[in-house]
């Protein structure tokens, strides 16, 4: 029984059903913070193209890179990765198709996406990226506020209020951190792989004043919503899961469990959005 669960566990967190689930969660937040309607057409999208961008990036992910528990598991079902990426495309593509109106950013956030995962990729091109891509964190937590955060407000075609636009920044400074110690992790294979990023070239010192100033831009902002009206304990909601992400920090350091890492960690970003039906006990 506990090896079916365990296996059941893993099938949900390492086939990436887990990380485009968190990615539904955290839109739905953004809809919910300033009373708009769900979008579903977008919902359905943005699970589709969760699952599609890193089924792709799982199954380019070799053998040799980390040897962790998780990338063993994806050598060992990458026709699953290859089987959900094929899926997903075709269902991105059909939304895709019912979203065109908003066909620019929908692009946008394709293309930056794929400079992630590019990398990867074993062809001449992608071997350069791996030379350039020094902002590939930025790429990724650029990727999911754009997603997550600013297209569901983007979508209702409306004039953007300053809580609007300080949640949108409040969302990259969580998202960011969280990037930067899955980078931290995994700043030696990258090193091996020859893909460079921020992490990779900075010291310790280095990735700690990127880390430190990431987070104290989201605390800024996250006040600064209460004070441009989001409710206290809708803030609070808000603020918590960045609390939890600066305990983690230096324990992150140590801790190479990809459970940790692909479950709490990821599980963070969409914190907020579980908490918030709490928040509005305590708001009524």
């Amino acid at each position: 029984m506990v090896r079916v669960l365990k296996a059941s566990f893993d099938f949900f967190v390492f086939s990436s059903l887990y990380i485009a689930f968190c990615a539904v969660i955290m839109v739905w937040q953004s809809f919910y913070i300033f009373h708009l309607p769900v979008h579903y057409d977008f919902i359905f999208f943005v699970f589709a193209g969760s699952l599609c961008s890193y089924s792709f990036h799982w199954y380019l992910t070799p053998a040799a890179f980390g040897g962790s528990y998780r990338t063993n598991w994806s050598v060992r079902n990458k026709w699953l990765h290859l089987s959900l990426f094929l899926v997903s495309l075709v269902a991105s593509v059909y939304y895709v198709w019912q979203l065109r109106e908003h066909w620019q950013w929908l692009l946008a956030t394709a293309f930056i996406t794929f400079l992630y995962s590019a990398p990867k990729m074993p062809f001449q091109p992608s071997l350069f990226l791996r030379r350039i891509a020094i902002a590939k964190t930025i790429f990724l937590a650029y990727a999911w506020t754009h997603i997550t955060a600013f297209l569901p407000l983007e979508l209702y075609d409306h004039s953007w209020s300053n809580s609007q636009l300080t949640f949108v920044v409040n969302r990259f400074y969580l998202i960011y951190p969280i990037c930067i110690l899955f980078d931290y992790r995994d700043r030696e294979e990258d090193r091996k792989a020859g893909i460079r990023s921020m992490i990779t070239q900075f010291d310790e010192r280095g990735v700690d004043i990127v880390f430190w100033g990431s987070m104290i831009a989201f605390f800024m902002t996250g006040i600064l919503m209460y004070f441009q009206g989001i409710s206290l304990p809708y803030a609070t909601a808000l603020i918590i899961p960045g609390i939890l992400v600066a305990i983690l920090y230096q324990p992150s350091k140590r801790n190479i469990s990809d459970y940790f890492y692909y479950f709490i960690l990821d599980g963070l970003m969409m914190l907020s959005a579980l908490l918030l039906p709490l928040a509005k006990y305590f708001s009524s």
